[in-house]
This record gives structure tokens, C-alpha cells and sequence, in this order.
């Protein structure tokens, strides 16, 4: 991809390009803060839901992911353990840990408020065109690649 094409709008600068950026990742989280609260779901509740989608990561691991403390993460697994939505499994490599997986019923749950994000994220970029759209997915990975490197 030819970087020297994208230029940013007539009159901004750095802090405008940082502050679009953080003004779309409110946007993106007004969107999961609306479709969890039609779940009775937090944030970090869809986030959690989100991120064990497709793995079955430790207590620690998740901890990692959602930036949480050990209480912190403990909580919010009791909770969603309470609403039927993950369970803890013994881990492979160590059975004194545990995995978090979701249950049949937090599965159905992720898919479902899963499938009303997509909707309403493919709204909010209706606008762009196949390339833009291409554009911003290689720049979020290439952002987010180097969040996760450091």
C-alpha cells in the first residue's frame, strides 16, 4: 500500500488526526455500550464476551487483554459465571489454573449482540468506499499490532 497517498484533511494537524481517532473510538464503544445495555451487559462484560468468542484463554491471559487486576478479573468472571454465560475449566498445562470458556447460552449471547455490532459498525462506514474501507482495516491492525508489541 502506497502510504505517500493518504493525506489528512486540509487544516489538520497531529493533534486533530489523534483527536479523530479517539472521537471514532467513542463512537465504537457508544455502540457497544447501547447493544450490551440491551443486554444487560458493561462494557467490559462485551468485551469479555467478545474476546472469548474464538479462545479459551487463562484467568491471567484474560486479565492481559481487558487490562484487569487479578480481583478485578476474578469479579467480572464470577458474575458472568452466575449468569450462565462462561465457565472455568481445568487448564492443560496446569491444572492448579483455570480457562474461561463461554457456555452454550454466553455463546448464543456473543453471537447474537455480536451479530447487532457488525450491523451497526457496517452502518457507521457505509459511507466509504472498498478501498477506504480496506485502508482503515490495514491502518487499525497496523495500530493495533503495535499496541500489543510493546
Amino acid at each position: 500500500m502506497n502510504n505517500d497517498s493518504f493525506t489528512l484533511p486540509p487544516g489538520s494537524d497531529d493533534s486533530s488526526f489523534a483527536d479523530h481517532l479517539i472521537q471514532l473510538s467513542y463512537t465504537i464503544q457508544s455502540v457497544l455500550i447501547e447493544i450490551g445495555s440491551a443486554h444487560d451487559l458493561s462494557l467490559i462484560q462485551v468485551r469479555l464476551l467478545g474476546i472469548l468468542r474464538d479462545r479459551e484463554p487463562s484467568m491471567q491471559q484474560l486479565a492481559a487483554y481487558l487490562n484487569l487486576d487479578k480481583s478485578s478479573i476474578t469479579g467480572l468472571i464470577d458474575r458472568a459465571q452466575r449468569r450462565g454465560f462462561v465457565e472455568r475449566i481445568a487448564s492443560a498445562e496446569d491444572r492448579r489454573r483455570f480457562n474461561v470458556r463461554l457456555t452454550s447460552e454466553g455463546r448464543q449471547l456473543a453471537s447474537d449482540a455480536g451479530a447487532v455490532v457488525v450491523q451497526r459498525i457496517e452502518q457507521l462506514a457505509a459511507s466509504l468506499s472498498e478501498k477506504e474501507r480496506a485502508q482503515l482495516m490495514h491502518s487499525a491492525v497496523k495500530i493495533q499490532t503495535q499496541s500489543f508489541a510493546e
